[in-house]
């Protein structure tokens, strides 16, 4: 797919990574240019800089071509402005806002904006670790389903880093319960498997 990341903070500069070695063709916009010293060395995609919600930016990354837009900024408004220019604007139904405010998130999805919420994933990813719960849940996050799930590592995947592992489509790991049932997130980094390790994964299912 053609994937138009906006935002190239950490989750950014990570999300291009991992979706670039799934074999997507990725254009990330930002607002600085010293923002994309977050990408990998070897990140073969493009770049632009621009304020991000200037439409004639959003044109010259490629928008108007792109399968799926992705807005990952620090700022919940800002996001959520991109997921609707992309829908309603430039007919891009596969577009999503990262909203760190479960509040917004819920205000939002009401009026049919896709959004992923970082604060609710980490509280469930949590909840299902601590609480010893069964080890597939499901999750409502706005009108998506997402299963939650715990997966022992098994021995060959130790030293393994996350994104060399396998995982089924549309599913990440979030978070890494330890041998001592500590609780790590993960989220977006690319950590790397130890003995004893419970991954906490999470995927979105139709």
């Amino acid at each position: 797919m053609n994937i138009l990341i906006v935002g190239c903070g950490k989750v950014g500069a990570n999300l291009c990574k991992t979706l670039s070695l799934q074999g997507h063709e990725i254009s990330v916009v930002s607002e600085k240019e010293e923002d994309f010293y977050e990408l990998s060395s070897d990140f073969d995609g493009y770049t632009n800089v621009g304020v991000v919600t200037d439409q004639d930016v959003l044109k010259r990354a490629g928008i108007e071509s792109c399968d799926s837009v992705v807005a990952v900024t620090s700022n919940d408004n800002t996001n959520l402005m991109i997921a609707q220019l992309a829908k309603q604007f430039f007919g891009i139904e596969n577009s999503y806002a990262r909203v760190n405010d479960p509040k917004k998130e819920e205000v939002f999805t009401k009026i049919g904006l896709n959004t992923i919420c970082p604060t609710n994933l980490t509280v469930e990813a949590f909840a299902s670790a601590v609480c010893g719960t069964d080890s597939s849940d499901n999750v409502s996050v706005g009108t998506h389903n997402l299963v939650v799930s715990r997966i022992e590592a098994e021995k060959l995947m130790v030293g393994m880093r996350v994104s060399e592992l396998q995982m089924e489509e549309n599913e990440t790991i979030i978070a890494i319960e330890h041998s001592d049932s500590s609780v790590e997130t993960i989220f977006l980094t690319n950590y790397e498997i130890a003995n004893g390790d419970t991954l906490i994964c999470a995927r979105f299912v139709d």
